[in-house]
């Protein structure tokens, strides 16, 4: 089975430990995080969606004059740009960053959030929106034509774009969401489903629902997010996750905010901090406790030890089917370097032993 490992970058400093400061934009930081990924081996790096910060297509612009290998993946909102715009700015990114472009697209499960920028849509009609809009950006990307199109939230005459992406004949889509809803709409479109950190158990059954879902001859791969907290030893490892949790708490109590951020509107932030509420250690060494400060919201489990022992876990993820990890730090900047140095060579180390293992044994059965 394949492996990718993916991080994530920001416009700025950006931490769940520390206020933020600087100016919104700083292409030098972006330059910086971004080189660290392609030096710590990652594969790609994601740039996420906020109400509030700086425009992602922008950021992945900008980082792409940084590296010449990693891969993006870009964080979306249908809704707020004509799907006929999205599918030209999108070809013009993958021919900027010479076909190493994926969109990752968020419906958006929390209704307050989606108001910031003007959209009153409910949970179904997000969703509803989402899958014409993946299916027009297609149409678009392969039409041979001028279009038209009639929906239930677009409506337009012979759309065309000269400008086409440089992977054909179109952008990996990565998708994520929880509810049955976006399943039906990940069926339809994901090639890659993203599943915050939840246990194994947990995991092999979203697994399930969505194999369920999805016809036999179209099966996305699977990607599992978790911002490991590693330690030259386990006991430095937890010592080191308590102490982020001790500093996440200053950080919202600064803020101005009293007390643990409740559990917000959509599934997946409910789910996370079901599991905060179940235990603070779930298999081992998954700690919850992060999830139940920050009310469930982003990637915000982790997994807890020395390198080997994270890296053992993650590959338990990978032997239920997960073939993407999305991997982001705490502490951005020492983390990248940290997972470069320690914790992607031995998870790569180790699944490639697992796989020469896998193939010795079924040639050796094939020979009986």
């Amino acid at each position: 089975m394949s492996l990718h490992i993916t991080g994530m970058i920001w416009a700025r400093p950006t931490s769940d430990l520390e206020v933020q400061e600087g100016a919104a934009f700083q292409p030098d930081f972006i330059n910086h995080i971004t080189r660290l990924h392609e030096e710590g081996d990652f594969d790609r790096v994601l740039a996420g969606y906020w109400t509030n910060a700086a425009d992602g297509f922008l950021v992945l612009a900008q980082a792409a004059t940084a590296v010449k290998r990693l891969n993006f993946l870009l964080a979306h909102r249908p809704g707020f740009v004509s799907p006929t715009l999205a599918a030209r700015k999108l070809a013009t990114l993958d021919q900027l960053t010479g076909g190493r472009l994926a969109l990752h697209v968020i419906s958006g499960g929390e209704d307050i959030d989606q108001r910031k920028d003007g959209d009153h849509a409910d949970h179904g009609a997000r969703y509803r929106r989402t899958d014409e809009f993946l299916d027009i950006l297609r149409r678009i990307w392969t039409a041979e034509g001028p279009i038209d199109h009639a929906g239930e939230f677009y409506r337009f005459e012979q759309a065309w774009s000269d400008i086409r992406p440089v992977q054909k004949p179109y952008l990996p889509i990565f998708f994520g969401g929880a509810s049955d809803i976006a399943l039906r709409v990940a069926a339809r479109h994901a090639d890659v489903y993203a599943l915050f950190g939840e246990p194994l158990a947990e995991t092999s059954a979203m697994l399930d629902r969505v194999r369920a879902a999805s016809s036999g001859d179209h099966v996305p791969a699977f990607s599992w997010s978790n911002r490991p907290i590693i330690g030259a030893t386990e006991k430095q490892a937890w010592e080191k996750a308590h102490d982020y949790r001790r500093r996440a708490i200053a950080k919202l109590e600064s803020n101005g905010t009293q007390g643990l951020i409740p559990a917000g509107q959509a599934v997946n932030s409910q789910r996370l901090v079901s599991l905060a509420q179940r235990g603070e250690v779930l298999d081992e060494r998954l700690w919850t406790a992060m999830a139940g400060v920050l009310g469930g919201r982003g990637n915000s489990t982790a997994l807890v030890g020395t390198a080997e022992q994270v890296a053992r876990s993650l590959l338990r993820y990978r032997g239920l089917g997960v073939s993407h990890f999305i991997l982001r730090g705490w502490d951005p900047l020492p983390d990248v370097a940290q997972y470069g140095s320690e914790l992607i060579p031995l998870v790569r180390e180790l699944a490639k032993a697992e796989d020469v293992g896998r193939v010795s044994v079924s040639l050796h059965a094939a020979a009986e």
